[in-house]
């Protein structure tokens, strides 16, 4: 399906590895000039020059800097002053005790998942709006409306993603920009296969019977009982991203499996 992103540009954050990657390569599928932001040069430029290879009709380009700090922030919108697409997808996660998360790590979660993402939108919108086009898109997750109690530090800036997605979108009545929020389930990015690692790598448990126990004890109300691949994130993204999905904003987009029950 062409989606008629051909020539548009979209940053993606985090988008050396994981669910950030994967959305950048479907979207240079279909023809989008990609800019792949991380925050380590070499491994930006690697993803980049693949791109390069794969799709040589696109334009990628490298992002790499740290958006969760003011300065390299303000460095990036100098590099890239406007862009068609924002899609916030950078973030942190990691299994945490209730009572073991201190203030500094509320904080430093606050300042990753959401605050660096809203200085994005902040920066972009206007610019979005000016020209009478545009999507921002924050990758979320099912723990912002169901978390799971297994790193409420994490689900806490998920669910003000989706807060302030809700708000942005009110900001763009009546124009062709739109904002919404896309709620993955559990995916098996490379955190998540280091998350396996570190639960059974110690049992007896075989290798390839890890996924089907995570979700059947930690997941048992996905419907498809399996963890989600980062394509598929992907290729429904570049839907949302695509001109295509005019008909809804502010929205939250379940990809979830099924994970979270729906009430009629």
């Amino acid at each position: 399906m062409q989606l008629g992103l051909d020539e548009k540009t979209a940053l993606i954050t985090g988008s050396t590895k994981g669910i950030g990657r994967a959305i950048a390569i479907e979207m240079a599928k279909e023809g989008t000039n990609v800019i792949i932001n991380g925050r380590q040069s070499k491994v930006v430029n690697d993803v980049v020059n693949e791109l390069k290879e794969k799709f040589p009709e696109t334009n990628p380009q490298g992002a790499a800097f740290d958006i969760s700090l003011a300065d390299q922030r303000q460095a990036m919108f100098e590099k890239f002053p406007k862009v068609d697409i924002l899609v916030n997808n950078m973030g942190i996660f990691k299994p945490m005790d209730y009572f073991d998360i201190d203030d500094a790590t509320w904080q430093r979660f606050i300042d990753v998942n959401f605050m660096s993402g809203n200085a994005l939108a902040k920066f972009y919108l206007p610019k979005m709006l000016k020209q009478d086009f545009g999507r921002i898109i924050f990758i979320a997750s099912e723990e912002a409306i169901m978390p799971s109690g297994e790193m409420p530090q994490y689900s806490l800036t998920k669910t003000m993603n989706l807060s302030l997605a809700k708000s942005l979108s009110k900001l763009t009545k009546g124009t062709h920009v739109t904002v919404n929020t896309i709620m993955p389930g559990s995916t098996l990015t490379e955190g998540v296969q280091q998350m396996l690692v570190d639960m059974y790598g110690n049992t007896d448990l075989p290798e390839s019977e890890w996924e089907r126990d995570f979700m059947k004890h930690h997941r048992p109300l996905s419907q498809i009982q399996r963890l989600i691949r980062p394509e598929e994130v992907g290729r429904f993204t570049a839907f949302v991203a695509s001109p295509y999905s005019s008909s809804f904003s502010g929205e939250a987009l379940r990809l979830d499996g099924g994970l979270v029950p729906t009430i009629f």
